[in-house]
């Protein structure tokens, strides 16, 4: 016999765990599910660039309170070009902020409070497909770590698993979504070392575009513009040292050894549809977006504050209005993520086929922003985001 639950959610990513656990404030049960084990979910490190209204349902819904203590509070970064640094003040322009806090910092909160809550959380179970869509009683086929086959039957599946989601063909079929591919990716570092800077810089130079991030006091990520299909040992620890301060001309890094690399693609994607029937999708299985733009788990948790009212909705009084007004409610924040890392992206990283008038335009753009405080708003308000609720009522 199958297992019985309101709500089944495949994916123990933010997505799917903020759903339990918003869900679970309601006292609607659910059962999530995920390929991972716990280990693996806590200790992948990623990143993390929460904005406020994230940070606010973090706190407010007791999901996380250190997120306030842990992370850290950054109020502009700073757009460097020309050899010149130019800070966004996000207090001065919007009054909000963003969080520095890595997303498997936040999944260890999430994973901790539904366990503490008695949730019930599968890991190492792995989603094969999703059946009965449009019935009553979709059905999660999967199996466990042993091989083992397992069935839930929910009044909901949530899709919740990323970009390679399997609830996805369920929704979409062979529809599938809006697509682009960007020409270049980011080779990224992690490194033993203090921060270089107070802020994030995002460098635009005739070299190609850099990222001076950070993690830690002392685990500090950085990447640089590269063709994507660069080997990540192509270059030793020296070359990579001088390829990140050939990027940021006028601002000495602090260096220090280089425990991991990738190379990250770019790719923008979202899907035709993101609901059918009893089937729904949240977070990247829903959208991708370059990571220029600090949209992605933001986004994902927009998706869910929208999707946890349509359900309460849906599943306590019967109405399914909300239910019926998720899709376009999420399309829409979706579009404009996307409008603003494709801008973001487009604005600060060489193009390959762009010459000497692409290259002083993309700077006059960049002069524009900074220059102008309507620009510096513009810019501050979409990377600290967007208020979470909108359009759902429309």
């Amino acid at each position: 016999m199958p297992d019985r639950t309101r709500v089944a959610v495949i994916g123990a990513g933010p997505a799917g765990l903020l759903l339990a656990h918003l869900l679970d404030r309601s006292g609607i049960e659910s059962i999530v599910i995920d390929s991972r084990t716990r280990e693996q979910i806590e200790t992948t490190i990623r990143a993390g660039i929460l904005e406020q209204g994230t940070v606010e349902v973090l706190t407010e819904t007791g999901a996380s309170d250190r997120v306030l203590t842990v992370g850290r509070k950054h109020e502009g970064i700073e757009l460097r070009f020309a050899g010149e640094g130019h800070r966004i003040d996000f207090t001065d322009t919007v009054g909000r902020a963003v969080w520095l806090y890595p997303q498997h910092e936040v999944l260890k909160d999430l994973v901790a409070a539904r366990l503490a809550a008695g949730q019930d959380i599968r890991f190492g179970v792995t989603a094969q497909r999703v059946d009965d869509a449009e019935t009553n009683r979709p059905r999660v086929i999967a199996e466990d770590a042993e091989g083992n086959p397992v069935e839930i039957e929910a009044d909901i599946v949530v899709g919740a698993d990323g970009s390679r989601s399997v609830a996805r063909e369920a929704v979409t079929g062979t529809h599938g979504g809006y697509f682009r591919e960007y020409p270049f990716a980011w080779f990224g570092v992690l490194c033993q070392a203090p921060p270089s800077a107070e802020e994030l810089i995002y460098s635009n130079s005739p070299n190609g575009f850099a990222l001076i991030s950070q993690r830690s006091p002392d685990v500090q990520r950085m990447y640089f513009q590269c063709d994507p299909h660069t080997d990540t040992e192509a270059y030793t620890e020296e070359q990579l040292w001088e390829i990140l301060q050939s990027r940021v001309p006028g601002t000495t890094l602090t260096e220090g050894p280089i425990f991991q690399r990738d190379v990250l693609r770019f790719r923008s994607f979202v899907a035709h549809e993101t609901r059918r029937g009893r089937v729904v999708l949240v977070g990247d299985a829903a959208h991708t977006v370059p990571p220029t733009g600090a949209k992605g788990m933001n986004l994902a948790v927009c998706d869910v504050v929208l999707l946890a009212d349509a359900l309460r909705a849906l599943l306590l009084d019967r109405d399914e209005s909300l239910y019926d007004a998720y899709p376009e409610a999420a399309r829409q924040r979706a579009w404009k993520a996307q409008h603003f890392s494709w801008w973001m992206t487009n604005m600060l990283h060489l193009q390959p086929d762009a010459g000497d008038f692409d290259r002083m335009r993309q700077i006059g753009e960049l002069r524009a922003v900074v220059e102008s405080r309507a620009g510096s708003t513009y810019l501050a308000e979409a990377y600290t985001g967007w208020p979470i609720q909108e359009s759902i009522h429309r």
